[in-house]
Formats: structure tokens, C-alpha cells, sequence
């Protein structure tokens, strides 16, 4: 450890919150991102990295240096996640999984519902765009797109953290083991079935989702002016011929252009005059919007009803998945009515 954070340390050791906090706030904001990939929350994470600095504060005599401050770090919160993951009654508290609206056509399919919500790229600035790890397979950013994250959920809880330690952060297979309390050969049987679950997830991880090209950029731009006017036809126009909509953690799943027009039609939302309004926004590395609705109870107030998260192929959207859980707004920096 260098001299100067053998001091920190020290201190820190002696009661010193200033020198606990210089410690461990480097590596606050990627314990974060850490927690999301693992638990699929914001709201969840941001409460696992108090935990988990806690937890530091507390256990600093037993922490004896033979690793960095941040692998001790990343022990602590990656043991706090799974024991989330493995406490009874998981579900957010009020989160109901609905069917499909009675109007509502079949759906594509019903998948298994997934306990998602989307993570603000404002809380990844100033993250390395790669681990510092020697077997880091993916890019930051990359590891917190939607499909990459929704494939860790499908995974057993031991199996996420260890996909994340080893293909993300690029932990050796020794680290992960000392991290987890378990045998190598455990951890490698674990990532290898991760790898296998992740190749099989419905949506395979792809590369940065921003938009790249002056073309792409007018592709969301071109939806969201035809979403707010209720123009299906344009909508679907702007998608690929396999495209999804999904709604997480809603279950029914709609694929392909006549299914996605059919759905949307259904929709009651631009009915009888009402408005919709979308505010730009980037989420999981994708462009986003949150979108108002206008308040029947309420004249000149529109009421955010969620987060629509785009997925882009090319010069094509390939995925619209709507979150309606709107406790995520403040994490975006954005209120929850507008006026009209």
C-alpha cells in the first residue's frame, strides 16, 4: 500500500471519518453501478453501498491490507447483494405483475417477470470506460445496457455476482474465490454457466446503444415527436422487423411490427385529446425518455407515468422497454409533473 494511504488508513483506523471518507469515496460511485449490475435496482443499490460503507467503518480493524481498499470494498458490497438476492420476499414493496389490459392483444409471449429498473447515465460519469482488471470482457457502459443487465436477473444469485467480478471488473478466478468465500473451482463452474445463461438470454449484449450517427440521432428524435402525437404508423416505422416492447416487470411481450401496432392502438393514452409528453434523457447508456401524461383530475398538470428506454440497431430501434415505476425519477433529475 503506498505511504500516503498507509497514513489515510491509519487514521481512518483511529476514528478519523475525513480520512475514512477519502478512502472509500473514489470508489463510491462504481459500488453503485456494482450493486445495480448485481440487483437490478437503483433504489436498492444506492441503500447495498451505505451497507456497505458501513460496514467498512466497522470492520476497518480486520481489513489487514493484503488486498487494495477497493477489492475489500467490492467483497463487502457484492456479499450484501446476494444476501438481498437471497432474503425472502425479493419483490418491491407494492409491485404488483399484471396481465395484459383487458383491450390488449395476445401478447408474443409471456416471459418471466423481471424486477428492473433503469440505471441514469448521469450517475456513470467519471467511471472508466474499462476495468483495470486483466480478464475484463466487456466496457463499462456496456455492462449496464439493458440487455447485458436483464440477462444477469435471469441468473442465479451466485452466477451474477461472479459473471460481474470476473467479465466486468476482471478479477481472477483466485480474487473472486477469496471475495466469496468459496472454492475456484465453484467460481469457474459458476461463470461458465453465466456465460451459457447469458448467450441464451432473449437479448444478447451488444455494444454502446447511443446514438452514433446524425441519422441515428434523428431516428429518436423522429420517435418521440411521432409518440407524442400518437402517430402509430410512424412509430412502427421507426423499428426493426423483430423489434420488442417490453414492459418489465410485466410479463406479456410483443414482437414484430403488426403485433407492436396492434398494441399500441390499443392504448388509451392519446384517446380524446389526451396529451403526451416526452422529456429526453439517457438511461443504461440508451437514449430515454420520461413521459407525462396529462392529470384528468388535475386541469394544467401532467403526471409522469414512467421511463422508456430505447434500444438502437444501427440506424433502427430493436427494443422499446417502458418502466412504470416512476421512484426512479429523482435519480434522473427529473420532477414528477409538468404543466401543461
Amino acid at each position: 500500500m503506498h505511504v500516503d494511504a498507509d497514513a489515510t488508513l491509519q487514521r481512518a483506523r483511529s476514528g478519523d471519518e475525513a480520512a475514512f471518507r477519502a478512502l472509500t469515496d473514489p470508489h463510491r460511485r462504481e459500488l453503485q453501478v456494482h450493486c445495480y449490475r448485481i440487483v437490478g435496482s437503483v433504489q436498492d443499490a444506492e441503500d447495498l453501498v451505505q451497507e456497505t460503507l458501513l460496514a467498512a467503518w466497522r470492520g476497518l480493524a480486520d481489513f489487514e491490507g493484503r488486498a487494495t481498499v477497493r477489492s475489500w470494498l467490492y467483497r463487502i458490497a457484492t456479499n450484501r447483494c446476494l444476501n438481498a438476492l437471497r432474503a425472502v420476499g425479493r419483490r418491491p414493496e407494492g409491485m404488483m405483475v399484471a396481465g395484459p389490459p383487458a383491450d390488449a392483444p395476445e401478447p408474443t409471449r409471456r416471459a418471466e417477470p423481471l424486477w428492473l429498473q433503469p440505471y441514469p447515465d448521469a450517475l456513470l460519469d467519471g467511471l472508466a470506460d474499462r476495468a483495470d482488471g486483466p480478464d475484463a470482457r466487456y466496457e463499462t457502459r456496456e455492462a449496464v445496457g439493458l440487455a447485458f443487465v436483464s440477462g444477469l436477473q435471469r441468473m442465479a444469485p451466485l452466477q451474477r455476482a461472479v459473471l460481474v467480478l470476473r467479465d466486468v471488473l476482471g478479477y481472477r478466478a483466485a480474487e473472486v474465490a477469496e471475495m466469496l468465500d468459496a472454492s475456484e473451482a465453484s467460481v469457474n463452474s459458476a461463470l461458465q454457466r453465466a456465460r451459457a445463461a447469458l448467450e441464451a438470454a432473449p437479448s444478447r449484449p451488444g455494444g454502446a446503444t447511443l446514438p452514433e450517427s446524425p441519422a441515428a440521432r434523428a431516428v429518436v428524435t423522429a420517435f418521440a415527436d411521432a409518440f407524442e402525437r400518437g402517430d402509430v404508423e410512424e412509430v412502427v416505422a421507426l423499428l426493426t422487423d423483430d423489434a420488442w416492447v417490453r414492459m418489465p416487470p410485466e410479463p406479456h411481450e410483443y414482437q414484430g411490427r403488426p403485433a407492436i401496432a396492434a398494441f399500441l392502438r390499443s392504448r388509451p393514452i392519446w384517446r380524446g385529446g389526451h396529451g403526451i409528453r416526452l422529456v429526453p434523457t439517457q438511461a443504461n447508456g440508451q437514449p430515454a425518455f420520461a413521459y407525462y401524461l396529462i392529470d384528468p383530475h388535475a386541469p394544467g398538470v401532467m403526471r409522469a407515468g414512467g421511463v422508456i428506454v430505447l434500444t438502437l440497431e444501427g440506424e433502427a430501434i430493436a427494443a422499446v422497454t417502458r418502466f412504470g415505476d416512476c421512484g426512479v425519477l429523482p435519480y434522473f433529475g427529473l420532477p414528477r409533473t409538468l404543466p401543461v
